[in-house]
């Protein structure tokens, strides 16, 4: 058995604590867009998110803590973070793990939303394959990232119809 990297380690504490902390901050920007009137839409699939999202983490936890970095995925998923950080600077306190819409709110249309939509769900694709890439869990990439394109498909959809009521916008 190989020895524990602390390199890959220290990589996981990093994601975790920052998923941790992007919880905290979106139950807290849901609490003040709820106060504001804001309607949560499609919670029904929700869980598929959380436990999408939990078992990638842990599964991480459980196989790359031995593994050696590679330089240029992990450079990759470095790069997705600045995308990541600029995504919540555009939503700001909009921004949610749910799809909680404020309604008569103008849409986004700042850093990403103005080119692209759903720029969050590109770069959380982006995270899923490219992680596992750093670790050489090249079929953990993949299996995760079908499975992400599942889900996903699913809340795109659900966010596309929050999102078509005139004067709606899109909290996340």
């Amino acid at each position: 058995m190989l020895p524990l990297n602390s390199t890959s380690i220290a990589v996981l504490v990093f994601v975790t604590l920052q998923r941790v902390g992007e919880l905290l901050y979106a139950r807290r920007n849901e609490s003040r867009l709820r106060k504001r009137g804001a309607i949560e839409h499609g919670p029904q699939h929700y869980w598929a998110i959380v436990a999408l999202h939990g078992a990638w983490l842990a599964g991480l936890w459980l196989l790359a803590p031995r593994q050696p970095i590679n330089l240029l995925w992990l450079t990759i998923f470095i790069g997705l973070q600045g995308l990541r950080f600029w995504v919540l600077a555009s939503l700001k306190d909009r921004w949610t793990t749910r799809i909680i819409v404020l309604p008569g709110a103008p849409l986004i249309k700042t850093g990403l939303y103005r080119l692209m939509p759903h720029p969050n769900y590109a770069i959380v694709a982006g995270e899923i394959f490219s992680l596992p890439m750093a670790f050489g869990l090249h079929a953990y990439a993949v299996l995760f990232s079908l499975i992400n394109a599942c889900v996903l498909t699913i809340r795109i959809r659900a966010e596309n119809r929050a999102l078509r009521p005139e004067g709606s916008s899109l909290a996340k």
